[in-house]
């Protein structure tokens, strides 16, 4: 055993050794002063130097690749469309320069302009303060400069010029005391100032934005802006009229609402999510399977049973299948469990939450705001978001539930917080230096001796790839706690993202890095004068008044300052990086080359992509966060940050003209969220700046003292913003009176167009199921490659679209085919074939499945929340309009009752051209009103003027018997230009209408003009035909039926 002894010495000495090393690394992880100085004037000559470069050849691309660099030129609408570009290879910048705001808001929406001002108010307001700091506090500080190393200068070298480092030094306070630190102190009101009168500032301008988007068509027009979104509602409560006297607690004066509340879609959502994945999977097999259809592989493509297949124990455990006919089998068993599903939802099942619609903006918004801080009945009433932004599997959740969830979500966010410290100080010591890792690991350190060059490739690419990959997964994975938290729309879930972010960002990038190896050393300090050594040991109190902790913060501040400043200088080389879209074109190329991708992944890639408003906004709040901590202390970083700015405020703006679009739009709400972040960065600034002057001050801490009103100061410029901003900017007003209230609501058809289930409805009740897309070069190789059979494609008729008690936007008509009048097109069944001519947005961009991810409808002028004026409606009953596009028989030998304001009902239109919205006088003679409708109000839109339906009646003045449809077809809504399936209409007598001139004889409407089914109900087609291309399962018995509609409040 002693023979071991000098080897075990050795390696404790070494582990001894080693371990040194790394506590002097975690005292000092920065480079020295000398080395410092010179990395900052390397980082800007190359930062600078790749930017102009990159922009360069951005500027001789771009013309050629107009599909990536301006996709939106080629897919937006004319209203949407950003200003043309010419081919000149500077042609880019012109637009730039002479798009203002105004036209902003209508080419790139409210939230890119109040983003774009955002870095314009960050570049003017960092201008400002480097004008100030390098003009007051570098010329101070240099002045009082003191150089304690003097002594220590080689005598024999008396006339040396100071180096670079001693001239980084001096524009720091790190050896400057007493009274100059009185400019610290007035530069840091001067800060206070300027930044508050920038916000101030720049809040009266998104004031100003939001009224003007307030006034906008699109806004006005939209169904959310006069929607009230109520959640948390107690049981006896979930009723439309439920609803309603909600409110009425509230605002007892106000006016007619139309309310509906929610119904349980049950596991419909699952279902359609399963459907959707099944059908991408299929895709790529077969895009893999059929790459080259002269040669076919050998073997089929094989896969695993879906666990959430019903029938997953009925294969044999671990065994794989053959994938096409697997998919083929599980695609049409989830589109009939669908089918069954939403056919068999219960009507009077209700969810805790539901929708309130008035006739004017003003009114629904005044009565949000005083429901503000109320809880009426235990409910919270919001205004209503758009209907593509409400995560609808959240808003079931309890109050309860989604503060125990959110606590949660918080708990597990503070826990990834701390523990990324030590990776983080790992990465910062060992990977941005591999030096260091040397210095602790002898083995490394030979082989870094051996082969320098390829190390420090490693080095340079190492630490910027992991926390890289950190940066990109990390919003990820607090996008998904967020919507596990309850988050109810998904612009405040990206706020809550961009608030976590930065709340990470701060604590491990900033206060850690700047603030680790100061504490370290303290705490190693106050350990070795309490250990007893040689007699001498002190007491733990007094060690720690000894270490002075303030005067090592401020000087780790000072050395750590360099490092901001090659950090910030860097930034414009990322923002060309961002400008030239170099990571998305190597996705594209890989993808393209490498892979098998599918029709509908070609066509995803043509597609603007979506601004990741809440990676951004972080960005550039850590930034300003940075700067504003040591700005009083490094004016260079000043100097760095608008450098920066001034740069990416264009390169920001092309990209969001012409390349980004918003998914789904906020209205500039962002704009809070990143003031109170801007706020919380001044706050630690002046801590920073009480910091210097308590540390550096005079020995009576006068300066200190002065200072202390600093944070007070932002704090009340704080209150003020939210108690003058806020609520303007929330609410489009705060009180409302009715222009004529003696009138009553006007009549009019239009308001049949406000349809509140049809936009407000769970999508699962009405969304499309998608279709596999398979390229068309492998059309006459399919039929031989799949057994089986999938419901028809897009080319048929719609009944898988067959919506649930009228939930759904549109009326949907069958496609026909040339030659059979009355048939439906037989197309090819289960897929739907794309030419490689066809692979481009262009032709999809009025799908929801394609759209959803890539700005809405709106950009390209299929507007998703917007009235369709002269367009049929599906929930139409005489209840909910006068106006009803549906005719309906008589009850009982009397009229409906008479709407409000109006003495009797005013005539009915059917449509008969979907082109030209013919509108003819459909009424019975003897039912006919003696006078029209009033002219609505301008700016109010009407709304149905009969009773409001509750949830025992729902199914009132519903059609009679309904013919039955086949399975699919292609809708207006899924981007055909040919209408999809309409409801049959119930048998009416239809008078000749006066004064109506047709181009042309309509269609006929049976012998003597009744519908199409004839007086007696009876279908006029043979019933071979009307279900010949059907299914039995699909008839629709929610519509079916003979028995007449019943009068409100009389139940089923």
């Amino acid at each position: 055993m002693a023979k071991f002894q000098p080897i075990l010495g050795v390696l404790l000495r070494r582990e001894e050794d080693a371990g040194h090393e790394i506590l002097d690394l975690l005292r000092n992880p920065f480079m020295s002063a000398q080395f410092a100085a010179t990395s900052v004037y390397s980082a800007f000559a190359i930062s600078l130097g790749f930017t102009v470069f990159i922009a360069i050849l951005f500027s001789l691309i771009r013309p050629h690749h107009q599909a990536i660099y301006a996709p939106k030129l080629k897919h937006a609408d004319e209203k949407h469309a950003p200003p043309p570009i010419g081919k000149a290879p500077w042609a880019w910048v012109t637009p730039l320069l002479q798009t203002k705001e105004a036209a902003l808001m209508q080419q790139i929406g409210m939230d890119a302009t109040v983003f774009l001002r955002f870095i314009r108010m960050l570049r003017n307001m960092f201008l400002v303060l480097a004008i100030l700091g390098c003009g007051i506090i570098a010329p101070i500080n240099i002045t009082n400069y003191k150089d304690f190393s003097a002594s220590n200068q080689d005598s024999s070298k008396p006339d040396a010029k100071p180096t670079v480092a001693s001239w980084i030094v001096k524009i720091t306070p790190q050896v400057v005391f007493g009274p100059p630190i009185w400019a610290i102190v007035v530069v840091g009101y001067l800060f206070v100032f300027v930044v508050t009168g920038f916000l101030w500032w720049n809040y009266r301008r998104v004031l100003q934005l939001r009224r003007v988007y307030f006034e906008s068509e699109e806004y006005q027009q939209s169904l959310h802006a006069r929607t009230l979104m109520l959640y948390d509602i107690p049981r006896q409560g979930c009723s439309d009229e439920g609803i309603a006297r909600i409110i009425d607690s509230v605002v007892p004066n106000s006016s007619f609402a139309r309310t509906v509340v929610a119904r349980n879609v049950k596991d419909l959502p699952d279902l359609i999510e399963e459907h959707g994945k099944a059908v991408r999977e299929l895709e790529k097999v077969l895009a893999k399977y059929l790459r080259d259809p002269q040669r076919l592989p050998a073997a089929r493509p094989v896969c695993k049973v879906s666990k959430k297949d019903r029938s997953f124990e009925t294969y044999p455990k671990g065994q794989k299948v053959d994938a096409i006919d697997y998919l083929t089998q599980r695609i049409r068993d989830l589109e009939l469990e669908i089918k069954e599903v939403r056919a068999s939802v219960d009507k009077r099942s209700t969810m805790p939450y539901g929708f309130a619609s008035y006739a004017e903006i003003a009114e629904a918004h005044s009565i949000a705001h005083a429901c503000q801080k109320k809880k009426p009945h235990g409910a919270t009433v919001k205004l209503a978001p758009r209907p593509t932004d409400i995560i609808w599997p959240n808003m079931p959740l309890t109050s309860g539930t989604r503060s125990r969830r959110r606590w949660i979500n918080n708990f597990w966010i503070t826990v990834l917080t701390i523990l990324w410290v030590a990776p983080n100080a790992m990465i910062a010591i060992f990977l941005v230096n591999l030096q260091n890792l040397g210095r602790v690991w002898k083995a490394f350190r030979t082989e870094l001796a051996a082969n320098p060059n390829l190390w420090a490739v490693v080095q340079g690419i190492a630490s910027p790839a992991l926390t890289s990959l950190l940066y990109l997964v990390l919003p990820i994975i607090f996008r998904r706690w967020s919507i596990k938290a309850g988050d109810q729309t998904k612009t405040g879930r990206e706020r809550h993202v961009l608030s976590k972010l930065f709340a990470f960002f701060v604590f491990n990038n900033l206060v850690v890095v700047s603030f680790f190896s100061v504490l370290w050393s303290f705490v190693t300090a106050v350990i070795d004068q309490t250990r007893d050594t040689n007699g001498k040991k002190k007491d733990a109190w007094r060690a720690i008044l000894d270490a002075n902790l303030a005067q090592s913060v401020v000087t780790s501040f000072c050395q750590n300052s360099p490092f901001w400043i090659t950090y910030l200088v860097q930034r414009p080389l990322g923002a060309a990086a961002d400008l030239a879209q170099i990571w998305p074109l190597i996705v594209a190329f890989f993808q393209k080359r490498f892979s098998s991708p599918t029709p509908r992944e070609l066509i995803e890639l043509t597609a603007p992509p979506p601004f990741e408003y809440a990676t951004y906004y972080n960005y550039f709040l850590f930034y300003a966060t940075v700067t504003l901590c040591f700005g009083t202390i490094q004016p260079l970083v000043l100097v760095a940050t608008a450098l920066y700015f001034c740069i990416d405020c264009y390169f920001k703006k092309y990209l969001l003209l012409y390349r980004f679009v918003t998914k789904t739009e906020s209205g500039g709400l962002f704009w809070r969220t990143v003031f109170n972040r801007m706020i919380f960065g001044t706050i630690l600034g002046t801590g920073v700046v009480l910091l210097v002057a308590w540390a550096q001050g005079d020995g009576q801490h006068i300066q200190f003292f002065v200072a202390c009103p600093l944070p007070f100061i932002v704090i009340f410029f704080k209150v003020y913003c939210r108690r003058t901003f806020d609520d303007k900017i929330r609410f489009y007003n705060t009180r409302y009176a009715s222009k004529n209230p003696e009138n009553g609501l006007p009549t009019d058809a239009a308001g049949r167009n406000d349809k509140l289930a049809s936009r407000f409805g769970h999508p699962a009740l009405y969304k499309p199921l998608i279709t596999p897309m398979v390229h068309q070069k492998a059309q006459n190789l399919l039929p031989s490659v799949y057994r089986g059979r999938l419901t028809d494609g897009r080319e048929n008729d719609g009944s898988d679209l067959a919506t649930v008690s009228g939930y759904s936007d549109m009326y949907a008509l069958d496609s026909m085919k040339g030659g059979k009048p009355g048939k439906s097109a037989n197309g090819i069944p289960g897929f739907e074939y794309v030419s490689e001519t066809h692979m481009d947005f262009e032709y999809y961009k009025n799908r929801a499945e394609f759209t959803d991810d890539h700005g809405g409808g709106e950009m390209y002028g299929r507007g998703s929340d917007i009235y369709r004026n002269g367009t049929p409606g599906v929930f139409d009953d005489r209840s909910s309009n006068p106006s009803s596009s549906r005719p309906a028989s008589p009850l009982s030998g009397r009229a409906s009752p008479a709407a409000f304001g109006s003495p009797r009902q005013p005539p009915r239109r059917v449509m008969t051209n979907m082109t030209s919205m013919t509108t003819l006088d459909t009424a019975y003679t003897g039912y006919r009103s003696a006078s029209t409708a009033p002219e609505p109000v301008p700016g109010r839109t009407p709304l149905y003027s009969q009773d409001n339906g509750s949830s025992s009646g729902l199914v009132q003045n519903a059609a009679e018997v309904a013919t039955s449809h086949g399975p699919r077809d292609s809708s207006m809504e899924r981007g055909r230009m040919t209408p999809s399936r309409i409801h049959a209409p119930v048998p009416q007598r239809i008078a000749s209408p006066r004064n109506v001139h047709s181009p042309g004889p309509g269609p006929s409407f049976g012998a003597l003009g009744g519908g199409p089914q004839g007086y007696s109900g009876l279908s006029q087609a043979e019933e071979s035909d009307a279900f010949a291309s059907g299914d039995p399962t699909q008839y629709n018995y929610f519509r079916g039926g003979s028995r007449s509609s019943r009068a409100p409040g009389e139940g089923w």
